[in-house]
């Protein structure tokens, strides 16, 4: 019985073993296939690379045998000089960059990469952005635009050169020259490119250059408006209102502008003028104010000075007129533009050397030329003229003429001295003296007068010129100290 069960465990095992190694077979051989799949999977996507890798390559060289050229283009000593600047430039280093597009310049003048190579030296200065580098960048970009003015990098080469005096601008009461030139060569981009995708963005910058320029007239012209002096302000404000009407405060400007034209109506009203003279000027003035502010209601309507603009327009007993649906909406358009900057961009502004352009208006078209600029000595020479021809016009023929008694006067006629004046009859000399448009051009002639009279006096006699000198001595030049 031992040996029988001995036997059958034996069996047992082995029939247990022969299982095992029937399932491992069959494990194997799932196995072997599934590799055999990935291989052939593999094998197929590499033999497709490999065909497109063909392709590619046969494109490549029927490209190459319809023109030689483009591979021999890559190999070319000027090409190879042109990236490696490219590279310098990327790796902020402008002065190798310089030194291999000068080489390309100088020693290919042929070479197709000219041009580029032109406007990369351009730009290797504007990129330094000292004030020598960009005034630098300036004449190259010119230089650029003057061989190469069709190209349509001339365009850029233009806004360029608008930009180097836009980025050096400084604020309204600083010196405006980069902010002239800067409006100068916009409009000069404007109107030699129209078709350029860069009129936008040079119409913009435009914009905010004139927001820039108008600020500074508007306030020289509040300065002189402080101080009295009406007719410089007239000059001021008019020539900003007929130049720039998108500025931010044009309202301020027109309604200014009205109030300088009743101030200086009422200085002709308290003037020694004639009467005649006087009332056409006040008239004059006060149409002229009529004006200013009427233009606030019809241009600028959804303003603040609008409300005030009524009021004086009603005071001053003028039709106030409405202003129309189209007005304003285009004014709600242009003050919906403008940007309001925050408490912490405007203290950045105030301390930094920038002007602040959130003001600016990005609507509508920048002013492309500059109107007569209307100054103060001219509307002086308007008064004078004024009230001389109504002075002639009231009184006719009878001129004022003083001639002594008995004799004919002549243009040879030396002057009289103080003898023979002094033997005119005084009848014939008028009680009244001509009117005066100023107090104190009067006053000033007096006084030259009497200083030609004292200086007279004074060289006949030696002392008193010495006694005068030392009275001068005595009240020296105090200049007031700021502490």
């Amino acid at each position: 019985m031992f040996r029988r069960s001995i036997v059958a465990l034996l069996l047992s095992a082995s029939l247990l073993a022969g299982a095992a190694s029937a399932k491992d077979k069959d494990k194997n051989a799932k196995d072997k296939k599934k590799a055999e799949k990935l291989s052939a999977e593999v094998d197929a996507k590499q033999q497709d690379k490999a065909l497109k890798a063909k392709d590619k390559g046969k494109e490549k060289d029927k490209k190459k045998a319809a023109s030689p050229e483009a591979d021999a283009a890559s190999k070319q000593p000027d090409k190879v000089l042109y990236d490696k600047a490219m590279k310098a430039m990327k790796q902020h280093k402008y002065d190798v960059a310089r030194i291999s597009l000068q080489t390309l310049i100088n020693a290919y003048p042929e070479s197709e990469f000219i041009a580029r190579a032109k406007l990369a030296v351009a730009e290797s200065w504007y990129r330094e952005g000292t004030t020598a580098a960009l005034s630098q960048a300036e004449s190259e970009y010119r230089d650029f635009i003057t061989f190469f003015p069709n190209m349509p990098e001339a365009a850029e080469a233009q806004l360029k050169i608008a930009d180097i005096h836009y980025k050096q601008m400084g604020k309204p009461d600083r010196d405006f020259t980069h902010a002239r030139h800067a409006q100068e060569e916009y409009r000069l981009l404007l109107q030699q490119y129209p078709d350029s995708k860069l009129v936008q963005t040079a119409r913009l910058r435009l914009l905010e250059v004139q927001e820039v320029l108008a600020e500074r007239e508007y306030r020289i012209g509040r300065f002189y408006f402080g101080r009295q002096s009406m007719l410089a302000a007239i000059a001021r404000l008019k020539t900003l209102t007929d130049t720039y009407p998108l500025y931010s405060r044009a309202d301020d400007a027109y309604f200014t502008l009205g109030q300088a034209y009743e101030q200086q109506a009422e200085f002709t009203r308290i003037s020694k003028l004639e009467d005649s003279a006087k009332q056409r000027l006040i008239a004059g003035y006060e149409e002229s104010a009529a004006q200013a502010y009427s233009r606030i209601l019809t241009r600028y309507p959804a303003m603040p000075r609008a409300e005030e603009a009524r009021s004086r327009l009603t005071a001053m007993k003028r039709a106030v007129p409405t202003p129309t649906a189209e007005a304003i909406e285009l004014n709600k358009k242009e003050m919906a533009s403008r940007k309001r900057p925050t408490r912490y961009e405007r203290f950045v502004g105030d301390m930094g050397k920038r002007p602040d352009l959130s003001a600016a208006v990005h609507v509508g078209e920048p002013s492309m030329e500059d109107p007569k600029e209307t100054d103060a000595p001219h509307l002086v020479r308007e008064i004078t003229s004024g009230s001389s021809s109504a002075i002639e016009a009231g009184k006719g023929g009878s001129a004022i003429k003083v001639e002594a008694a008995g004799e004919s006067s002549t243009e040879s006629q030396p002057a009289p001295h103080s003898q023979e004046a002094a033997t005119v009859n005084p009848s014939d000399v008028p009680a009244q003296p001509l009117p005066q448009l100023n107090e104190s051009k009067a006053n000033a002639g007096g006084e030259s007068t009497a200083s030609s009279s004292s200086s007279t006096s004074i060289k006949d006699d030696p002392k008193e010129a010495s006694s005068s000198r030392k009275k001068k001595r005595k009240f020296p030049l105090h200049i007031p100290s700021p502490f």
